[in-house]
């Protein structure tokens, strides 16, 4: 075959990838602050491109007949577990702390709560119950998703609602012989609290429950941070198991997390295997057969080009910049840093301990900010189980690029505040109420169908949001100028029903347009 025999010269095809890539977010240079994690090292992309490169063809599924991934996982676990405490003599194979290289947070978490089920069960053969996860309501939604993939009950333990905080003992008094598991943040996405892990450990190990830390987030910025913090890792007896993404700030690219679990029995329950097939014999530690090794090469290739002096570096840059931006936030009138966040990360919220015409809305904020080309990420709000209200937010995510622009950033901070101060928040009801009039038959009719309604009905909800074209096509659609109004219908419908919303959008832009 020749390039003649192509269907489309491969140049062309790169450049319409090109002109592609062009609608996409800036993923370097700081702008930004969610999804993406820019080191500001063009060294390190480089690298990790050739490393992938080098991999590309490499089959992740079988590290005996492609040893190279052995070798790299084995050194990317190797640092983790020394990073996280977890190293020790391996005489006592209960407490020696093994790991896996997986795809991401995700999976990471979904391969956690795996483990913790199969071993409850293993604990209780015969045992008909249906276990329990506790964990606090700021727990990620990945967890979520392993309860309902898993078929375990999610228990959400409520937080303080205006510092985002878990007390200890609210999660002792959810503990019982069904919970297989309880996961803790460092830190939590949301609001970046660090949960107080020593605390809920010890109740956990008293209980013989298992604990896992989800540290994919914020994992390997917090094992450099220059501040001291309180232990939250291995270093903590009774933290069963950890997760943390190295695509986050190992500045690997996506997808690559690694789980760490202590006890080499326990860890084994993690594994798929069978041998009942006529086909080779599949043992699998993770969710995915065949999978690349791009990834795993290109965070091996950090870890041993970085070391930890340039972890500590790059940690100490995004330390500096999170500071300064913090104390920006806090000088703006009418907002607030929500709570004591812990890491890179911060919350923002409206400041109601100031008049309203002098107060800031996240959202008006953050889509005041985007106007000039800054990204900032949208939170909804949540009523919380004992009916307490945690505050609809904005979300800050600060790399090591960040303290390259935090002058920028900070003016456009301040300029973004004072341009909406005193605009009121989105009333969702008074949206709901304008949606209504645009819907033939009015909106109740698919507030009482809440998820069950079907696609196309989906579909023209989407587009009197503004959210699809009007003709529910999935054409012309595109996010909205303002983001507060479309976060504020989040808020006021109910959750099932913006679930399925969300699933038709999604659906709806990847699908070919005929």
């Amino acid at each position: 075959m020749t390039m003649n025999d192509f269907r489309r010269d491969p140049a062309e095809v790169l450049a319409e990838l090109a002109a592609l890539r062009e609608g996409d977010a800036p993923t370097h240079g700081g702008r930004v602050l969610s999804y993406v994690y820019d080191s500001g090292l063009a060294e390190l992309d480089e690298l990790a491109a050739s490393a992938a490169r080098l991999v590309q063809p490499v089959n992740g599924l079988d590290p005996t007949t492609f040893t190279s991934v052995a070798a790299m996982e084995a050194g990317v676990v190797g640092f983790a577990r020394r990073v996280f405490h977890g190293e020790g003599d391996g005489a006592d194979s209960a407490e020696i702390v093994v790991g896996t290289v997986t795809s991401g947070g995700t999976e990471s978490g979904l391969l956690a709560v795996k483990t913790a089920r199969d071993a409850w069960r293993a604990a209780r053969i015969g045992t008909p119950r249906m276990p329990r996860i506790v964990a606090p309501v700021t727990v990620h939604a990945a967890f979520h998703k392993a309860a309902e993939y898993f078929g375990l009950v999610l228990d959400l333990v409520p937080v303080d609602p205006s510092t985002g905080t878990l007390a200890a003992s609210a999660i002792e008094d959810r503990l019982g012989d069904d919970v297989a598991l309880v996961v803790v943040s460092a830190p939590s996405y949301p609001f970046a609290s660090l949960d107080p892990v020593a605390d809920v450990a010890a109740v956990c190990r008293a209980r013989g429950i298992a604990l896992h830390v989800d540290a994919c987030i914020g994992g390997f910025a917090l094992g450099f941070w220059p501040d001291d913090l309180p232990a939250w890792d291995f270093a903590v007896p009774g933290v069963t198991s950890l997760s943390a993404d190295l695509h986050k700030y190992g500045y690997a690219p996506k997808g690559v997390s690694v789980l760490l679990t202590r006890g080499r029995d326990r860890q084994r329950h993690q594994y798929f295997r069978t041998t009942g097939w006529p086909g080779y014999p599949v043992v699998n530690p993770t969710m995915t057969g065949s999978k690349p090794a791009g990834p795993l090469a290109a965070a091996w290739s950090i870890i041993e080009v970085l070391g930890d002096d340039g972890f500590a570096g790059l940690s100490a840059k995004a330390a500096r910049a999170t500071a300064e931006l913090r104390d920006v936030v806090a000088g703006i009138e009418g907002l607030r840093v929500v709570g004591v966040p812990t890491g890179p990360l911060f919350a923002v919220a409206a400041d109601e301990s100031v008049e309203p015409e002098r107060r800031v809305d996240p959202h008006h904020w953050a889509d005041a900010a985007r106007g000039t080309g800054w990204f900032l990420q949208l939170q909804p709000g949540l009523v919380q189980s004992d009916g307490t209200r945690l505050p609809h937010t904005t979300h800050l995510t600060i790399t090591p690029v960040t303290e390259r622009v935090v002058d920028d950033l900070s003016q456009a901070l301040v300029a973004a505040a004072d341009a909406v101060r005193g605009v009121p928040q989105v009333d969702g009801r008074l949206v709901l109420a304008g949606l209504a009039d645009a819907l033939p038959g009015g909106l109740e009719p698919l507030l009482a169908a809440s998820g069950g309604i079907d696609s196309d009905t989906a579909a023209g909800l989407l587009g009197a949001i503004g959210l699809l074209g009007g003709s529910g096509d999935g054409s012309g659609g595109g996010l909205p100028a303002q983001m507060a109004p479309v976060l504020a219908l989040v808020e006021a419908l109910p959750s099932e029903l913006t679930g399925r919303l969300l699933v038709e959008l999604l659906a709806r832009v990847v699908e070919p347009r005929s």
